[in-house]
């Protein structure tokens, strides 16, 4: 079958208790890449792929979680029929030891996979080039080619690997894919402009990567931050904001000087940013920012939304 060149399926493990020591459930498939392989969740392929949904997990990294959500979305929005779901799993050393899993799965170091980080086994290679992977396999049409939209989606840490690899992304994409970045806890600004007032003697790392683009990462390749911009502002790109993301104690907030500056909490955090990309780019932005009623920080609240149905499936 056509889609059988992208995944391997390997039935390797089932849930296990949640604890400190790595995730409770490891993704059933197997996406071989030049360095290893990369643990994915996959939705059972329709007959006629048009569309592939890339959508990222957060700090927990309870990849089939964000599976189950992106299905009923599918679902909800009638588009499983033409709907191929992928969630890579960036797992961490923890979870290969606790797991015992084998020595050719891809691994990162704690959360360095959120910021472009290279993998610690059994080659390093960036999360971000595992995405432009996926994205170069999916595109392919010899192996799929029937597919006319890549959507690129996450929610909350995922949210931030999303717009980071929407600005540090290389090159020219066959497929433009769109980007959805919903709730996340902070964002790359392209200078050391922020909304917040704050002393930066007291705050030194406020502009470096993943909160700036000075020290940027290997991946980056030699761009300079007026490229990345150039490059970021032309990308197709929603902000999903819930309206009830404004707790500014919430457990899961980045509360870092660096992410201070940004704004107390998620829905100013994003409407700041949004400000700031507008005021620099005033014409010509393919760009929007979409508010969620009635939802605070949920990832399957935000995308299983009318609004979030709309930004994953442009309906």
């Amino acid at each position: 079958m056509k889609w059988a060149a992208l995944l391997a399926l390997a039935l390797l493990c089932t849930a296990a208790q949640a604890d400190a020591h790595g995730v409770n459930v490891v993704a059933q498939g197997r996406l071989q890449l030049k360095g290893g392989a990369l643990v994915v969740g996959v939705s059972p392929p329709p007959a006629s792929i048009q569309r592939v949904l890339i959508i990222v997990h957060g700090r927990l990294r309870n990849a089939e979680t964000y599976l189950h959500s992106a299905e009923k979305a599918v679902t909800e929005a009638g588009q499983q029929a033409t709907t191929l779901i992928i969630a890579p799993q960036f797992l961490n050393q923890q979870d290969v030891a606790r797991h015992q899993l084998p020595s050719d799965l891809l691994r990162w170091q704690g959360n360095d996979w959120m910021a472009a980080g290279l993998s610690t086994g059994p080659n390093p290679v960036s999360s971000f080039q595992v995405l432009d992977d996926i994205v170069a396999r999916v595109s392919d049409v010899q192996q799929f080619p029937e597919v006319k939209d890549i959507v690129i989606a996450g929610h909350s840490g995922g949210a931030q690997v999303v717009q980071r690899y929407a600005l540090l992304a290389h090159g020219q994409f066959r497929i433009s894919p769109r980007f959805v970045i919903a709730n996340p806890s902070s964002y790359a600004y392209f200078d050391a402009q922020r909304p917040m007032a704050f002393d930066a003697t007291g705050c030194p790392g406020f502009n470096d990567w993943k909160y700036g683009l000075q020290k940027l990462p290997a991946y980056a390749g030699g761009q300079t931050p007026k490229q990345l911009e150039d490059n970021y502002v032309k990308r197709d790109i929603v902000y999903l904001l819930g309206q009830q993301d404004i707790d500014p104690e919430h457990p899961a907030l980045d509360k870092s000087c660096e992410a201070q500056t940004q704004g107390p909490y998620r829905l100013l955090r994003g409407h700041f940013f949004f400000d700031y990309l507008t005021r620099r780019h005033p014409v010509g932005l393919n760009q929007r920012l979409i508010e969620v009623p009635g939802v605070g920080h949920d990832g399957d609240g935000m995308f299983n939304s009318v609004e979030g149905r709309r930004a994953l499936f442009g309906q």
